[in-house]
This record gives C-alpha cells, structure tokens and sequence, in this order.
C-alpha cells in the first residue's frame, strides 16, 4: 500500500522485577504487564498493536491471577499468548512477558 509503512516492534523478556520487590501475585502481574506498556508506548504503540504476547511463570498455579490483571491492559481482542511455567526466573520473578507489537502508519 503507498504512503503506509509497517512497524513490528519486538520485546524482549522483561521481569517484574522479582523478590526484592515483593508484593502480591496480582502486583507483581501489574508490574511486568505496566514494563510491557512502557516498551509497547515508547515505540509508539498500543497495546492492542500486540499480536503475541509469551508469559514465563514460576508458578502455574497464579495463571488466574495473572489473566485476571493481563485483561484489563487491552480493549480489543487479545492478543495471541502463551503462559509457560518455568522453574526458575531471574531475581527470583513471578513472572517474565516478552511480546510483538505490529502497527500501520503513515
């Protein structure tokens, strides 16, 4: 299409930042779902541009906790995902999200 450029925006893991933090399961779910928005905003994108999202968990077990703060970031459809429990995180995080983002512009 003339005069449109597409942009695909790719974001590496980013953690919530881990132990030394703390907080609830649903706080450390805020916290790397708000990292995921700042690296979304900061390329000029929305959160809805995500078309795949990948989430490391340590615990399975806080998969409903997590899906339960990972909707309230989006108002279209959601994204394509994968939530994958790991054994291990780094600075002993809950979880871990890296995505790709894809936008039209002028």
């Amino acid at each position: 299409m003339a005069g449109r450029k597409l942009g695909t925006l790719f974001i590496t893991g980013t953690t919530d930042g881990g132990a030394a933090i703390g907080g609830t399961t649903a706080d450390a779910a805020r916290r790397v779902m708000d990292n995921i928005k700042r690296a979304v905003e900061a390329g000029g994108l929305t959160m809805d541009h995500l078309v795949w999202v990948q989430v490391f968990s340590s615990n399975l077990a806080d998969y409903r906790t997590f899906n339960e703060v990972y909707r309230t970031y989006f108002k279209g459809p959601l994204p394509a995902r994968a939530y994958l429990g790991a054994d291990h995180l780094l600075g002993e995080a809950r979880f871990e999200v890296m995505g790709i983002a894809v936008g039209k512009g002028k």
